[in-house]
């Protein structure tokens, strides 16, 4: 299915025109070598563009169309008219060696004998180069001495011969897709991806642009061992994808992973996103959505409130279509290939507004410096691990389960919730505006707390006569009585008591009160009877159950817990907002 909705992109990418037809790719190309018919180097091209990257400039590779270039890992393997310096000059950063000269070697067979029935100048004049060239003097050419490092440092070469590159001439490009047309075998199987009869693709073209996997690119589809074959068909054998959709799909993939504006991170995961017609308007809005930034907060509270309305949606006059096909997929390094995290599909207004639900759920009330009203994936999952530590990205399996819960409407993945109460515990109580936002979302979605709108606990639920809930707000009360009697205290009853009184109220709660009543004593008359008063209301509201002799309950379960994080949380902000006020 991942493979067949890749080849249904490539085939629009090829209509409109943003691709390279089969037998062509896009390459990243340093350097042109301008040769004359007679084989001599005139010089040596720069084809790097400047660009900028945040606020400097780099300048980096230009993107060519050139002949299919060949998968390799190891091995001598030449490419048609694009390669770099060890295949097309025989040298690296040391100069040459016996390796360098079979590479070398290999390219000048290749175009010798590709190039010996074409009878024009661009042909005889890259034949003659590979005959004249030789690796040992190349030091002795100005141009190449002068930008030696860069030249050998891996990046791709071309030739220039006249006015045009030698793969833009009409003659070798009309050679060149004869070849790949000749090398069909007559043995044809039924490709799993077309379900036509094909001629099968014995490897697959490597798939780059996933962080963490070998930069030289790596494989989807690939079998390398004896124990992963079967019917004793061997390697992509296996698997019998034709080369038509080998290409399609390669080319889309690596086409998605070159958009690094529309690529983005969630753990290990490199995810790619697009739509069915090809518009990038729907991938803009989807990246929009899933990572919020600070400047465009208002504009997606205008996007998500026409959604819920019904709206129609016009973004820089597009016209947003909800039952656009749209496609998700997470890919994560393994070795020397790719494995599959997760692949989603769904009509892109559905994702939307499960994306909505989802944020809906979320809604909290936060501090008034907090100004991100939608917290992004990435934000949301960071709330999961400690930002001291060195490595601070969230484990893979849950990010990855936590973002399908999200595009799918489905339960949010239990170890969200655990992780997060384990970094509160870990913390002695540190409940910031996110993991409050999560325990919440995960206490309506994951535990089925069906709130009203009016105690739907985005804030302080004054009403509430849940035990938990009642307790966590006691609890944030006694640090405030304690905060006002010592100013510039370092550790509060939270550092020590928290966890404690978050798990088993009743063993720690009697010590609180008889800690509050030392600490009262310090406060002027007004504050003294204010605080009593929030304190008996509180109480008040704890039912105490038959057979018990105290109000406190021995032990909370782990979503009494989240009621209880939840209470002291809106407790905290509703008297950071009075003082706001005052």
């Amino acid at each position: 299915m991942i493979l067949q909705a890749l080849v249904g992109y490539y085939e629009t990418l090829a209509e409109q025109e943003k691709v390279s037809r089969r037998g062509w790719c896009r390459a990243k190309v340093s350097y042109a070598l301008d040769i004359d018919v007679e084989g001599n180097l005139l010089g040596v091209i720069s084809l790097k563009q400047e660009v900028e990257r945040g606020k400097k400039t780099a300048w980096i590779p230009q993107m060519i169309e050139v002949p299919e270039m060949v998968s390799r890992s190891s091995g001598v393997s030449a490419n048609f008219l694009c390669d770099n310096s060890k295949y097309l000059l025989g040298i690296d950063k040391d100069g040459t060696g016996k390796r360098i000269l079979e590479c070398f070697q290999a390219a000048k067979e290749k175009h010798c004998n590709l190039l010996e029935a074409i009878n024009n100048e661009t042909a005889a004049a890259v034949k003659n180069f590979f005959l004249k060239w030789n690796p040992d003097e190349a030091k002795e050419n100005p141009d190449i001495l002068e930008k030696w490092e860069d030249i050998t440092a891996g990046g791709n070469l071309i030739f220039y011969v006249g006015a045009q590159y030698a793969q833009e001439d009409m003659q070798i490009r009309s050679m060149w897709e004869e070849k790949l047309r000749g090398e069909e075998e007559e043995t044809k199987e039924v490709c799993l991806v077309t379900g036509e009869r094909a001629e099968i693709s014995r490897i697959h073209t490597a798939i780059k642009g996933v962080q963490g996997a070998q930069s030289s690119g790596a494989a989807l589809v690939s079998f390398n061992a004896p124990s992963f074959e079967s019917y004793g068909k061997e390697q992509s054998y296996n698997a019998p994808v034709g080369k038509y959709a080998m290409f399609a799909y390669t080319t889309a993939l690596n086409y998605l992973l070159a958009q690094r504006e529309y690529v983005f991170m969630l753990g290990d995961t490199t995810i790619i996103f697009w739509a069915e017609d090809g518009e990038e308007m729907y991938q803009s809005l989807f990246r929009d959505s899933m990572e919020p930034t600070e400047d465009n907060q208002e504009v997606l509270k205008g996007f998500f409130s026409n959604l819920q309305e019904g709206r129609s949606i016009d973004i820089e006059g597009i016209q947003i279509n909800p039952e656009q096909r749209f496609y998700i997929l997470g890919l994560a390094p393994n070795a020397a290939r790719l494995s599959v995290r997760f692949f989603y599909q769904n009509d892109f207004g559905n994702i939307l507004s499960n994306l909505q639900e989802h944020y809906e759920q979320m809604k909290i009330i936060r501090p008034s410096f907090d100004e991100y009203e939608y917290l992004g994936v990435w934000r949301m999952l960071a709330e999961t691990v400690n930002q001291k530590s060195k490595d601070k990205k969230p484990q893979p399996n849950m990010a990855a389960s936590v973002f399908e819960a999200i595009l799918s409407g489905k339960k949010y993945p239990e170890s969200l919730y655990s992780n997060v109460m384990i970094r509160i515990r870990a913390e002695q109580g540190r409940i910031t505006r996110g993991r409050a936002a999560i325990i919440r979302a995960c206490l309506i979605r994951n535990h089925g707390r069906q709130w009203t709108k009016e105690e739907s606990f985005v804030g302080l639920n004054e009403q509430c006569k849940d035990a938990a809930y009642v307790l966590g707000r006691e609890f944030a009360v006694l640090e405030a009585i304690q905060e006002d009697a010592n100013p510039g205290i370092n550790a509060t009853i939270r550092d020590r008591y928290f966890n404690s009184a978050c798990a088993t109220p009743a063993s720690v709660f009697p010590i609180l009160q008889k800690l509050k009543n030392s600490h009262i004593r310090k406060l002027e008359t007004g504050k003294r009877i204010y605080y009593e008063k929030i304190l008996t209301e509180l109480q008040g509201k704890i039912e105490v159950k038959e057979g018990q002799s105290i109000a406190f309950p021995r032990r909370l379960s782990l979503e009494e817990q989240g009621m209880f994080i939840l209470g002291y949380y809106h407790q905290v902000q509703k008297r950071y907002e009075k003082k706001e006020e005052k």
